[in-house]
């Protein structure tokens, strides 16, 4: 009876011991969905008529098999090392136009749509997925999470997956400060409060439909993009300090307003966190060197200057030797050496208070 006891009490312990590693091991939450722009986006503009989008070479040339999946970058973008740092999968993929499989529904997608802001002049003139019909489109994806998962499983991924919302760069660097629709009628405060009054809309939203952790992506310097530059720059092509302070007056309004959010929003139990990329972004590009980079003012992509979209293909662009040394991989969008850093800044920084 003794060894009998002995032995149940060792396998007792053997399970316990088990059960921990698994739950060591395990995601910290069991999908990633993702809203936004071009930054975020992994595809799923590919079908749609427009010129945001990046489903041809040289994008995606450092991607597994060099493959042109729609990433605006030339490998990896932040929501596929998010989902990887959190060892849920490898590749965040798109939603739209694709077949996934059970379990890439399962454990999560990306809704962004490339060229899509807070502003709805925004999607008009870039011809893409407004952040309402990523929202319908978040609705889409939860039935079909209920036909793979069952309604309890699908309810419990709801309300414990992570959730990225990431735009608003567009709506300043196109619709404001490249046409005048915007700008004749708004000076600078008071079109962030438009985006802001959007952005709160949103997330509003976001919080009915059952999401509980959500993390909100501010704008970077966008003063510093190599576009941006070029566009207004001089022939010096310097940072243009009024769209960086754009962003920066951009970044302080919602921050006060998610802060405001959260009093009401915590009832629910939804949190929602403010990720600013900006201070590092700008110190990458004031201090490329400090982080093993060689080129910050300029693209990987042909001249560096203006190539974006479908100006930046391999009919008419060449790309640099190595894009590891460059912070942009073209004139609006960084290199996936680049996007590894900025997330890492948001997995030391922030994500630990979305757990």
């Amino acid at each position: 009876m003794k060894c009998i006891a002995s032995l149940l009490l060792a396998l007792i312990h053997l399970a316990n011991l088990l059960n921990s590693a698994t739950t060591q091991n395990a995601p910290v939450v069991p999908a990633v969905i993702v809203f936004g722009d071009s930054i975020v986006d992994p595809g799923n503009n590919n079908n749609l008529k427009t010129p945001a989008k990046a489903n041809y070479p040289p994008y995606g040339q450092d991607f597994p098999g060099h493959f042109p999946s729609g990433r605006f970058s030339n490998g990896k973008i932040p929501g596929d090392f998010l989902v990887s740092g959190l060892g849920i999968k490898e590749y965040l993929p798109p939603f739209v136009g694709v077949e996934l499989e059970p379990n890439d529904i399962i454990t999560g997608v990306s809704l962004a749509s490339s060229g899509s802001g807070y502003d709805t002049l925004t999607d008009s003139i870039s011809g893409v997925f407004s952040v309402e019909e990523q929202l319908k489109f978040f609705d889409e994806y939860k039935e079909k999470l209920r036909g793979v998962a069952g309604d309890e499983k699908a309810d419990s991924i709801i309300s414990e997956a992570l959730y990225i919302v990431c735009t608003g760069t567009v709506d300043f660097a196109l619709t404001y400060f490249s046409t005048p629709f915007r700008s004749k009628h708004y000076d600078i405060p008071s079109y962030v409060e438009l985006l802001v009054s959007s952005a709160s809309t949103f997330l509003k939203e976001l919080s009915l439909k059952g999401a509980r952790k959500i993390g909100f992506v501010g704008l970077p310097p966008i003063g510093c993009v190599p576009s941006q530059r070029t566009a207004a720059g001089g022939l010096s092509r310097e940072c243009v300090p009024v769209r960086n302070e754009a962003a920066s007056l951009f970044n302080s309004r919602i921050s006060e307003e998610i802060d405001s959010l959260q009093m009401g929003m915590l009832i629910n139990g939804t949190r929602i966190i403010f990720i600013d990329i900006y201070p590092l972004l700008l110190d990458i590009i004031q201090r490329p060197h400090v982080y093993g980079f060689e080129e910050a003012t300029k693209g990987c992509c042909g001249t560096g200057t203006i190539e974006v979209s479908f100006l930046c293909n391999s009919l008419t662009k060449t790309t640099c030797d190595d894009p590891s040394k460059f912070v942009f991989w073209d004139t609006f969008h960084p290199t996936e050496r680049a996007y590894k850093i900025l997330t890492d800044e948001i997995f030391e920084n922030y994500l630990p208070y979305l757990q």
